[in-house]
């Protein structure tokens, strides 16, 4: 007999023999004969598809040991590249609190998510992570969109908005005056802000009767169709609050890949604010002016032309949340500057340890980490960081 250990980074339990056990929680005994008995982390999961949905991989763990595997993800990342800081205690969204999430409908019209490691979707009858405003409309859609008759699997992003829930249907578009009429119907009956179609053009609205926002802030921003949001509120609301420790009182920040202002609208002082997209970009710009806050937007792509060494040094602190890919360019000009401060959020920690070896190496130091776990019983990994510079 053999003791389960810890659980890898795709969610099988490791034995202390090396052994990979599916479905195993830290504590459990995997006996010679390969029966795997539970132990005191091991929780009977609350959904009836798991484990078959891909929505989640570690419902059968406690948040004890959720918590400890967002650590040890956090930790391995780092020994990789000879790093060690103090790792805080993970921040946990609570069940049934996602708020963006993209499901799959069938032209029969089963709808879902895709089967762990499979293009098959499995029929939603429950759902415990997403909020329960994104699920309500599940069975509705389902009912609504095979009228469409799509040819082919379709995309359908629902994001939970300050008006309700938006919905963005990609690979079809309504035709004709039956279509408008469901849509119509569908739209008021379940009390949708906003309902847009894209066949392959970009996002048509077809209801939205009045402009949809999402709060960030304390500020409204205009929310364009399946932006990125943080996927809980509780998440945002534990990123945010590290970024503006890491910053402090800084006078001018520069928030890079700053998307919608999450981190922009909260952080103190004048704020530069840059990023790629330019809807979330024209998005933030018209918020900040509304609100009168000191927030300068640039649209500017930061993988073909990230702000130099010189640029940065004129900033008190950066913040930075670049894609899972990181944002080695940038972080090598950053490495070079004498920033007293840097903010780093990610949704990556093996890339975010390799931006933290450039920086260590630039002289910055890693003070601490606070790990955030945004999907609920998923092996994806969130953090901010903290990196200082002493005065030379």
């Amino acid at each position: 007999m053999t003791t389960i250990t810890r659980i890898a980074a795709r969610g099988e339990g490791v034995a202390a023999d090396g052994r990979h056990v599916a479905l195993a929680a830290p504590g459990d005994t995997l006996a010679d004969d390969g029966t795997l008995i539970p132990g005191p982390h091991h929780i009977d999961p609350p959904c009836r598809h798991y484990p078959e949905c891909g929505g989640c991989q570690l419902q059968h763990l406690d948040d004890e040991s959720w918590a400890g595997f967002i650590t040890d993800r956090i930790a391995s990342a780092l020994d990789a590249h000879g790093l060690t800081t103090i790792i805080r205690a993970p921040a946990l969204s609570p069940p049934h609190t996602r708020r963006r999430a993209t499901l799959h409908v069938e032209p029969s019209g089963r709808i879902g998510f895709t089967a762990e490691r499979s293009h098959q979707i499995v029929d939603l009858h429950e759902c415990h992570v997403i909020a329960p405003e994104l699920f309500a409309l599940v069975r509705p859609l389902k009912r609504l969109l095979p009228s469409f008759k799509a040819k082919r699997r379709l995309d359908v992003h629902l994001t939970l908005a300050d008006q309700g829930v938006d919905v963005l249907v990609k690979g079809v578009a309504p035709e004709g005056l039956s279509h408008h009429d469901a849509l119509t119907a569908f739209a008021q009956a379940h009390k949708v802000a906003r309902i847009a179609f894209d066949d392959g053009m970009g996002p048509e609205t077809r209801w939205e009767p009045e402009p949809v926002t999402i709060t960030l802030g304390g500020v409204a921003v205009p929310l364009p169709p399946a932006a990125f949001l943080q996927a809980t509120t509780e998440g945002e609301a534990a990123l945010v609050a590290a970024v503006c420790e890491s910053v402090g009182a800084a006078k001018i920040t520069a928030d890079l890949f700053a998307g919608l202002g999450t981190f922009a609208l909260a952080l103190p002082g004048r704020v530069y604010a840059a990023e790629g997209a330019r809807d979330a970009i024209m998005a933030l710009k018209a918020a900040a002016g509304r609100a009168q806050r000191l927030v300068f937007t640039e649209h500017r792509d930061l993988f073909r032309r990230p702000l130099t060494t010189a640029e940065l040094n004129r900033f008190d602190a950066i913040v930075i949340d670049p894609p899972r890919a990181g944002a080695r360019d940038q972080v090598t000009q950053l490495a070079a500057g004498t920033v007293p401060v840097i903010a780093y959020v990610s949704c990556n920690p093996s890339t975010f340890a390799a931006d933290a070896q450039r920086l260590r190496e630039g002289g910055y130091a890693l003070d601490w980490i606070q790990p955030v776990g945004q999907f609920r019983w998923s092996t994806h990994v969130e953090l901010a960081a903290r990196f200082s510079r002493s005065p030379s």
